[in-house]
């Protein structure tokens, strides 16, 4: 971003001194305020009122809009709207955000103030911003933003309405409707931004999938086993994955027909499953080629429950450790591997052995090691299918595994199918 264009432009409008609202605005951006925003503050201060400064708005099709672009007029169609509150600059504000598109492509929005636009009507947004959210350009409609409704309908090749399954939410979506069944539900109380806060979470599925979610304003028709109508939900990432966000804008509707869960997990490989960046809920098969270290007899904080070494918490320092089973199994199917994570009781059903087992192991050979070892050779050169919650970050994949099962299956169709898997012939 230039900011240097930016302030020049807003000193020769204002009659002011570049150096002066250059620094205003770089102390505006560097709280993540929105560069029109910041514009607006600083014309503001400067009395230069609400304004669109001294840049004549370009009329730009969707496509062609990036974050070089200033002020910009554009005809769209409403996709979708949703509304949410936000903490900007120390104050509680309702925003409206959701998806325009017109005939070349999509864009999302803030609307910092409330226009009257719904999903489904033709507009012109003349005066917008453009800043930069989630790699990508998005329009900001604020003081200075004039909005028309138009009276020919602008024809669009995208879905209009933000009614959604599970399996086709992505982070960052804004103004979506599902109808889902409550897989299960807690009551918890977090550290909010106005102190201790309680919220709803866990599990909701339909028959694409399941995803967790999080109601920061409970509703009580949010219960274990009921079918609900979510309307007008935000997604954010958790770890790697989609999760659900209900506020206290969105609608929450009993239904009177039961919302089928799927049993089955999405099956892929391992490189697509890498490449997606997080799953919630997927299953991968592989064999296993290697059990890394921290595997077997472990020991974790009694305070934050991590695994420790030599008696260490990186958070809590010198702590008397509590023993625990861990196997961290690295899968490969030939298109990528992933390190599978197994808990206590996966781990005892692959060890044939409960933790009592695992300690009087360790004491008679005087080493903890063995019952890595003993896990290892249970494992490695054998094929497992994995199911359970992936995350990728800069250290690899991981997958949280809530089933680990033997595959068999003949080597030769083994193969054979990850052949025609990787484009290759026979």
């Amino acid at each position: 971003m230039d900011v240097d264009k930016h302030a020049e432009e807003l000193a020769s409008a204002l009659g002011v001194d570049k150096e002066e609202v250059k620094e205003d605005l770089e102390n505006l951006l560097q709280y993540s305020v929105p560069i029109d925003e910041a514009k607006q503050s600083v014309r503001r201060k400067h009395g230069g009122g609400g304004g669109g400064g001294g840049a004549t708005p370009e009329s730009l099709d969707v496509a062609d809009l990036t974050t070089e672009h200033d002020n910009v007029t554009v005809t769209v169609r409403v996709l979708t709207k949703g509304t949410r509150s936000i903490r900007y600059q120390g104050e509680d504000i309702t925003i409206r955000e959701g998806e325009f598109a017109d005939e070349t492509g999509t864009v999302s929005y803030t609307a910092w103030q409330e226009f009257g636009f719904e999903p489904g009507d033709s507009i012109t947004v003349g005066n917008a911003g453009i800043r930069e959210w989630e790699g990508h350009p998005e329009l900001n409609l604020g003081d200075s933003t004039s909005v028309a409704l138009e009276s020919d309908e602008l024809e669009v090749p995208y879905e209009i309405g933000g009614e959604r399954d599970l399996i086709e939410l992505e982070p960052g979506d804004r103004g979506r409707t599902v109808e889902v069944s409550v897989v299960e539900v807690e009551e918890r109380t977090i550290d909010g931004r106005d102190g201790e806060t309680e919220i709803l979470s866990g599990v909701i599925g339909d028959e694409t999938g399941r995803l967790p979610f999080t109601d920061w304003d409970p509703h009580p028709e949010i219960e274990t086993g009921e079918s609900v109508r979510l309307g007008d939900v935000y997604v954010r990432e958790y770890r790697g994955a989609p999760s659900v966000n209900v506020s206290e804008f969105s609608t929450v509707e009993a239904l009177d027909a039961p919302v089928t869960v799927t049993d089955s997990a999405p099956s892929m490989s391992i490189g697509d499953a890498v490449t997606a960046g997080g799953l919630f809920d997927v299953a991968l098969s592989g064999s296993v080629i290697e059990v890394r270290d921290g595997s077997g007899l472990i020991e974790r904080c009694p305070e934050c429950n991590r695994a420790i070494q030599n008696g260490e918490c990186r958070s809590h320092g010198d702590v008397e450790g509590v023993d625990d089973l861990r196997t961290k199994a690295i899968l490969d199917d030939g298109t990528g591997t992933c390190t599978v994570i197994l808990g206590r009781d996966l781990t005892e059903s692959i060890y044939g052995g409960d933790l009592d087992d695992a300690r009087d192991a360790a004491r008679e050979a005087m080493d903890r090691e063995v019952v890595a070892e003993d896990i290892a050779a249970e494992l490695v050169g054998d094929a497992y299918r994995a199911r359970g919650s992936l995350s990728v970050d800069e250290y690899g994949a991981n997958l949280n595994a809530d089933a680990f099962d033997p595959v068999d299956e003949d080597p030769e169709t083994a193969a054979r199918d990850l052949l025609a898997e990787l484009g290759v012939g026979a």
